[in-house]
């Protein structure tokens, strides 16, 4: 059987080594086959023990928002890139990023730029949605409230201590859409404050928010 045909039915999602080598238990040499297919374009290294199919293989391929959060768990799509989805920012966003548990990290890879910055629980694990992107594929991403949470504590230098200049920040410099702004949940907002870093710079954001 070729390998296109054992791995269909996995292709839309990252493949893990373990996996890879139980699909080639037939094989006497699997690891020269794993080596054939990366050099072939059928089979992409995102990093060590973990893989996508090619294009070549001409299968349904893991969306990158899937692929960051098999890249380095536990972690969630935020910050950028979850304020793009959410259509808050008029971007695009070519990197995705993403917070996680773990320390600090930047991938790069052949199926693009993947950054990882750390926070810790209890906080790291309020609003997180399970959003279904297909009939295979689920990601974990912040709520548009989150992100906007992430965003404010992450950025180094923010400190906000008036209204005026957090409205500044929010719609001048980040650039995000006043009518979703107006529409977030503040009350859940404010909930997860207490375990948040930079616990007056979000009271200010919330106050700002309901001022709006």
């Amino acid at each position: 059987m070729d390998f296109r045909t054992l791995v269909k039915d996995f292709s839309e999602s990252p493949i893990s080594r373990h996996l890879i080598l139980e699909l080639l238990r037939e094989y006497k040499r699997p690891n020269d086959k794993i080596s054939e297919l990366i050099k072939s374009g059928k089979l992409i290294s995102i990093r060590r023990g973990l893989y996508t199919v090619g294009s070549k293989m001409d299968l349904p391929t893991p969306e990158p928002f899937l692929i960051a959060n098999h890249l380095r768990g536990p972690s969630y799509v935020s910050l950028e890139s979850a304020l793009s989805y959410w259509n808050m920012v008029p971007e695009r966003v070519f990197e995705i990023s993403s917070v996680t548990t773990k320390t600090s990290k930047l991938y790069k890879t052949k199926a693009g730029r993947f950054s990882y910055k750390s926070l810790k629980t209890p906080y790291y694990s309020y609003g997180i949605k399970n959003i279904k992107l297909s009939v295979k594929q689920s990601i974990l991403i912040a709520s548009r409230e989150k992100a906007v949470l992430d965003k404010v504590i992450l950025t180094p230098r923010i400190h906000l201590r008036s209204i005026k200049q957090t409205k500044e920040l929010l719609l001048e410099d980040l650039r995000l859409d006043v009518d979703e702004l107006r529409s977030l949940d503040s009350i859940a907002m404010e909930s997860w404050i207490e375990d948040a870093p930079k616990k007056n710079s979000l009271k200010m954001l919330v106050e700002t928010l309901r001022a709006l």
